[in-house]
């Protein structure tokens, strides 16, 4: 407990640091009116557009939720790791992994998903919310949004001993900001939760656990416009939690992103394959450092109702 406890003050403390950041970026000059008799037009507060083009930043949700009434299809593909080569064809015909996933949004700055992954057959309902936006004239600085999932394992019933066992959760809190017109920066702290985690025997005949239940984690992210249709995409993930064993590892990914008005096309390197956020902090075993990246691509597909 002491040590969840460390983590979790670590957690708030990089994002406060980093929310400090973010508000000294917007102290700018204003004009005094000249005319003190007369009080000063106030300005109507808007919020800022495009912080981001899409509702994902390749492995991470992005701070942005589409208008209301708009719906979305998204397909997700990470194919296996690079370093074999030729073999499978830089892991174009290595097993891969795929997501399938809908949201819609029901009222203003919030919406629903639901999806499927081939990795452990999994069913995602998830939910994201904007608490506040950055302001073009006026109000905040940044912008925030809370990322919430749970997720069920489908696979057959012989993997647990329970059906709660089935369950995982993931929480995110999304912070960001555009910085100028063509950059845009985001920190976003993350807390999983499993309900059923591996075990092993150890010397004295005692089940032990070989990962612990809860995982803190924290995502920087930043998307840097080339031209008004295509964006440069960089992410970093670090886990903050240490496990007995099995620790997971960091992930990079860079690349791409196309877009028009209803699609968006990232095409990116990367070493998570997991696609579900919580499987990928807790449970990848790919190291960058040795090489295993994979290519994956990400296709949205939005409809306004």
């Amino acid at each position: 407990m002491r040590k969840l406890n460390k983590y979790f003050q670590y957690v708030m403390r990089f994002s406060g640091f980093c929310l400090f950041i973010l508000f000294s970026m917007n102290v700018v000059a204003q004009d005094v009116a000249a005319d003190s008799t007369q009080p000063a037009p106030v300005a109507k507060k808007k919020p800022i557009k495009n912080t981001f083009e899409s509702n994902w930043i390749q492995d991470n949700q992005s701070v942005m939720v589409p208008i209301k009434g708009t719906f979305e299809m998204d397909i997700q593909h990470r194919f296996g790791t690079v370093n074999k080569g030729y073999k499978d064809l830089f892991g174009i015909y290595a097993p891969s992994n795929i997501r399938i996933g809908f949201c819609y949004v029901i009222r203003n700055n919030f919406q629903l998903g639901l999806g499927f992954t081939k990795d452990r057959l999994q069913w995602d309902l998830n939910g994201k919310y904007a608490i506040v936006k950055q302001g073009k004239t006026g109000g905040w600085p940044i912008s925030i949004s809370y990322f919430a999932n749970v997720v069920i394992d489908t696979r057959d019933k012989s993997n647990f001993v329970t059906g709660t066992d089935r369950l995982s959760y993931f929480n995110q809190l999304l912070i960001a900001r555009k910085i100028t017109e063509k950059f845009s920066a985001q920190v976003a702290p993350s807390l999983s939760h499993f309900n059923n985690v591996e075990g092993y025997v150890d010397e004295n005949g005692k089940i032990q656990k070989k990962m612990k239940n809860d995982h803190f984690a924290i995502a920087v992210m930043g998307r840097y416009k080339l031209t008004p249709k295509t964006n440069f995409m960089v992410n970093y993930d670090q886990p903050l939690t240490q496990h007995p064993m099995n620790n997971p590892h960091p992930n990079i990914s860079f690349g791409l992103e196309m877009v028009t008005s209803s699609h968006a096309f990232q095409v990116f390197f990367g070493n998570y394959h997991g696609i579900i956020p919580q499987s990928n902090n807790v449970y990848n075993q790919n190291n960058y450092r040795k090489g295993q990246f994979e290519i994956g691509f990400n296709i949205t597909r939005l409809w306004n109702f």
